[in-house]
């Protein structure tokens, strides 16, 4: 069997393909699944997909009447797919529903702490011999306070970093963590959260529950000059209620890694384009802001988890097994 992997980025493509060896062919392909992309998979009965795959309903009939049978999608996040049409059609969906949570983590606090110091802004200065310190002032993270939104995997490993700092942790979600508990975190509603904190940190999923968590209101009751990281999913913060809080001069720094309108702009090249997302265009001016694409998960332990976990789902779709990683058919609750 031929697989093909829509997405695939140049780093990625020899990990997948080694991945594959001896199992299947697989060919990389590096536009994404979309409405105009979807008829190159006719004939292929298994496809894999990245998180920017628009896995809408005319996507979803697309590739069914095509012959897919299986989309194995590379990620944890599943927001991007109508899994009740797929479900409907017949189709098998699975995810890669763990990876190193640390590279996610790791690259907040990279976002952070590059907000915090002037990273960016001290970089662009000495490539024009500029050595001037004017502007760059940051400040000690030991003894201030962070406020984690999500204190799963990944904003447990968040956590574990912010303690090594020596700071005050604070917490929300659904469920306490006993790991953030042993280290001091305390709970909190997150109303104190953000009123307390001088860095907060996004790590919950996006759903209807937690869209726009991060809205005018939750903005307004932040310290002046908090910094505020996003390396989870762009839909958490309301951008253009953002963009008014940055133009009235709020905020020491603001990291995001996500954007809620990423799809068709982030992984691709619009250098040479303008760009007509005026909010987007907007953010990235401002000099306490830094953009990146959707990275924080970019490393060669994280890609190459995922790689192995999305071979197994095909592997575990092909011989009729099942497990966690299938997100549909539902796995049959136990009564």
């Amino acid at each position: 069997m031929e697989i093909l992997a829509f997405g695939v980025q140049a780093d990625e493509k020899p990990l997948i393909e080694r991945a594959f060896a001896g199992h299947h062919e697989v060919r990389c392909l590096d536009v994404f699944l979309t409405e105009d992309t979807a008829p190159i998979a006719v004939g292929y009965e298994v496809v894999s997909t990245s998180v920017n795959a628009q896995l809408n309903h005319r996507v979803l009939q697309a590739l069914a009447a095509g012959g897919t049978q299986m989309i194995a999608q590379r990620s944890t996040g599943f927001n991007n797919i109508e899994l009740d049409v797929a479900e409907r059609l017949g189709l098998t969906v699975a995810r890669v529903s763990y990876y190193s949570p640390y590279s996610v983590a790791e690259f907040a606090w990279t976002l952070a702490m590059g907000v915090n110091r002037r990273i960016v802004r001290a970089s662009n200065r000495t490539r024009d011999f500029d050595f001037r310190l004017d502007g760059l002032m940051g400040r000690d993270m030991r003894g201030r306070t962070v406020g984690v939104l999500g204190t799963g995997k990944i904003g447990e490993a968040f956590t574990r970093i912010a303690h090594g700092f020596g700071m005050n942790l604070l917490g929300w979600d659904v469920a306490e963590n006993p790991a953030c508990l042993a280290l001091g975190m305390k709970y909190v509603e997150k109303e104190r959260l953000f009123a307390e904190s001088d860095l907060i940190s996004l790590h919950v999923p996006l759903l209807p529950a937690t869209h726009h968590i991060i809205d005018a209101a939750a903005l307004g009751m932040m310290k002046d000059d908090a910094i505020l990281v996003n390396s989870s999913r762009g839909g958490l913060v309301d951008t253009e209620a953002l963009v008014r809080e940055l133009r009235a001069g709020r905020f020491t720094g603001v990291g995001l890694d996500v954007y809620e309108a990423e799809a068709g702009l982030f992984f691709l090249d619009k250098s040479l384009e303008v760009v007509e997302d005026d909010t987007l265009a907007r953010l990235v001016t401002f000099p306490n802001v830094v953009v990146t694409s959707h990275q924080a998960y970019y490393t060669v332990d994280a890609v190459g988890q995922i790689i192995d976990t999305t071979v197994q789902n095909v592997l575990n779709y092909i011989a009729g097994r099942r497990d966690e990683n299938v997100l549909v058919p539902k796995m049959p609750t136990t009564p």
